[in-house]
Parts: C-alpha cells; structure tokens; sequence
C-alpha cells in the first residue's frame, strides 16, 4: 500500500516526539488537526485526497507567513521567528514553489492565449487568471500570481 501524505505526516509526528523536537511535533499535530478539522467539516466524515491534504498544508504554511509578518510588525521578533520556523517545517511537505522567472513564463503564454481569444486590458484579468490557474495550482501564491498578471497585462 503506498503511504498517503497525512499518513506520512503522522508518522513524522511519531519521530519528532520521540525526537524530542518540540517545533517540529507541535506544527504536525496543529497540521494534522486542520486535516481533520476538514475532513469532519460537511455533512459526512470523509478521508482527504492528498491533494486536498496538499491545499490544507499549503493554508496553514499561509496562515504562519502572515503570523510572522504580523508579529515582525508589531515588534515581536521572537513569535516572528517561531512561525518562521513552524512556516519552513510545512514547507518541506509542499511542492517547491516557481521561480519569478517560471511564473512570468507561465504567466506571459497565458497573456498571449487570453488576447487571441479576444481578451484585453485590464478586463482580461479574469481569462487570464483561468488559463494560470490550473498551471500553478499548489506552485504559486494566488497574490503572487495575480500581481504578475496585472503587471504583464499592464506591459
């Protein structure tokens, strides 16, 4: 039977308890929670595809980034480093995300298919975004994939 991606996290859970790294166990077990959060969330229990295991993790690397932000802001660096931290444990279980360079690539042959299907100005935002989207799903940042495409479609 080949492992799942919650299955793989639980048993890294295991490591880092036993491990005694408390960093790594506590961002797991939070991650894990979130994990079943949504597959007891709706009207039926259900088991998580990896990919929705994917969008999951990836929500709550998202959610450690503005944490860190927010704390760095407020002028506290020591909660800042720690969802720093908890943000980089996550990322090893998301795929790596696209370069600027793969992502203006990706972005600009997008450009190109909206405006021979008639799209242009800042109203082709929309077609645009339909075409990137499933190119980038899980490799971008949804902000970071709409400022190229403004900046692209402004060019």
């Amino acid at each position: 039977m080949t492992t799942t991606l919650k299955s793989k996290l639980q048993e890294d859970l295991n490591a880092a308890i036993k491990e005694r790294n408390e960093l790594r166990s506590s961002t797991l077990r939070l991650t894990l929670a979130a994990i079943t959060k949504e597959e007891v969330a709706g009207k039926e229990k259900r088991e998580l595809s990896d990919d929705e295991v994917l969008k999951v993790i990836a929500k709550e690397a998202k959610k450690r980034r503005e944490a860190a932000d927010a704390f760095a802001q407020g002028g506290r660096a020591d909660s800042a480093e720690r969802e720093k931290a908890e943000g980089e444990v996550l990322a090893e279980y998301l795929p790596k995300q696209l370069s600027d360079e793969e992502l203006n690539d990706i972005v600009t042959q997008a450009v190109e298919e909206a405006k021979a299907a008639g799209a242009e100005g800042p109203r082709a935002m929309g077609a645009v975004m339909k075409i990137v989207n499933p190119k980038v799903a899980g490799l971008a940042e949804g902000g970071r994939v709409a400022a190229t495409v403004k900046k692209l479609l402004a060019g």
